[in-house]
């Protein structure tokens, strides 16, 4: 009988007969202290030992210890070498050991040899693969919004249903105590912008065009953009932190419990909280902004606030007002919807939930970066 060793393995052999039938022969304890150095000396088990499809028998006499995740090392051991653990013969296995090892391989699910849990895929397939998995947070997003749809269309129905001491909860976290921050931020912006066109237009003597630069830059794109992606920051991140902490807590399952649907407890209310406070926001965002400005203007041009603001009433009209008030609202549903799903996505742990938080303002931002291009262009084809 031919005798196999990988690096001579203390925790196991494969015995190989002259008609081909193999014997993987285990030693040791496969037990939680060992399974990092067991797992990585089957990572190491050379080509030749992999015959797929090949008979092979799995001895358990030299076994002193096995644990399940022990078990589950040794079907991908088998799995490795090319037989399928769940069509195994396991032999001189103790009955404790061998309760074990079948209780686990029930719950395996099938196995290719080279992946030890998942069969090889050629390239076009694990591309295919790879897309599918890509769109798949895309799907569950869609799925997401139109469960919130539906919710929204049952408070229409019954408004009494509405949750008003959360909502105005989530009113006063999302638009009041968000208040200092995006004036500071839209204030600092109309600031750069006007500083950096002051530099451009004296050269050219146009200085009261500063007035049609910063107006429509703030009123139309600056302060919706910047005022989103502070949002996104703060308020998405804070839902997703708020709804996953209360899964680990099994809040949500208490919610459930009772009767009572997350979607109309937790979801709605922050959604239509953040519908209603966005707009107030981009509107503070752009008188300050406006001013940020009008303080450049004053100081480095010689533009007196009076000449300003009229020129401001010629140059900026309700259209371009309008259209960044309108992107308000959208924004906001997309962030509190984003913020709540990856809240309730959250598993169980803390790690999962500052994952999600990190994903809901990546994610936050890149959607308000496509949904602001989406008007451009569309406000480009209307000619407004």
């Amino acid at each position: 009988m031919e005798h196999h060793a990988t690096a001579d393995c203390p925790w196991w052999h494969l015995d190989t007969g002259p008609d081909g039938d193999r014997v993987l022969r285990l030693a040791g304890a496969w037990r939680l202290e060992h399974l990092e150095e067991i797992d990585r000396r089957i990572a190491g088990v050379p080509a030749s030992d992999r015959q797929p499809d090949a008979p092979l028998r799995v001895d358990g006499a030299g076994l002193t210890g096995m644990y399940a995740s022990g078990a589950a090392l040794m079907h991908r051991l088998v799995a490795v070498l090319g037989t399928d653990p769940t069509r195994t013969a396991r032999i001189n296995f103790s009955p404790a050991h061998e309760a074990i090892a079948r209780l686990v391989a029930e719950h395996l699910p099938a196995a290719g040899p080279e992946s030890g849990g998942r069969p090889a895929l050629g390239f076009i397939a694990e591309t295919g693969r790879r897309t599918l998995a890509g769109f798949r947070p895309l799907a569950d997003m869609t799925a997401f919004i139109g469960a919130t749809t539906l919710a929204a269309a049952h408070l229409l129905r019954r408004p009494g249903d509405i949750r008003v001491k959360e909502l105005t909860v989530q009113i006063q976290r999302g638009l009041l105590e968000a208040m200092p921050i995006i004036t500071m931020v839209t204030m600092l912006i109309g600031v750069v912008v006007a500083y950096l066109f002051a530099g451009q237009i004296q050269r050219y003597g146009a200085n009261i065009f500063i007035v049609d630069g910063v107006g429509i830059a703030m009123c139309r794109e600056l302060s919706p953009m910047i005022v989103a992606i502070v949002v996104a920051g703060r308020t998405g991140s804070a839902y997703t932190a708020q709804i996953g902490t209360m899964k680990l807590n099994e809040e949500i399952d208490a919610l459930i419990t009772l009767g009572l649907s997350p979607m109309q407890v937790l979801v709605i209310p922050r959604v239509l909280a953040l519908v209603i406070a966005m707009p107030l926001l981009v509107f503070i965002g752009d008188l300050v902004g406006i001013l940020g400005g009008l303080i450049i203007a004053r100081l480095h041009l010689a533009i007196t606030p009076a000449t300003f603001l009229g020129r401001l009433q010629e140059v900026v009209t309700l259209q371009h007002f309008f259209i960044g008030i309108a992107k308000a609202p959208i924004f906001a549903a997309f962030i509190a919807m984003i913020g709540c799903r990856m809240g309730l996505a959250a598993e169980t742990d803390a790690r999962s939930i500052g994952l999600n938080t990190t994903s809901t303002v990546v994610q936050s931002i890149v959607s308000v970066i496509l949904l602001d291009a989406a008007f451009a262009i569309i406000c480009v084809e209307l000619g407004i």
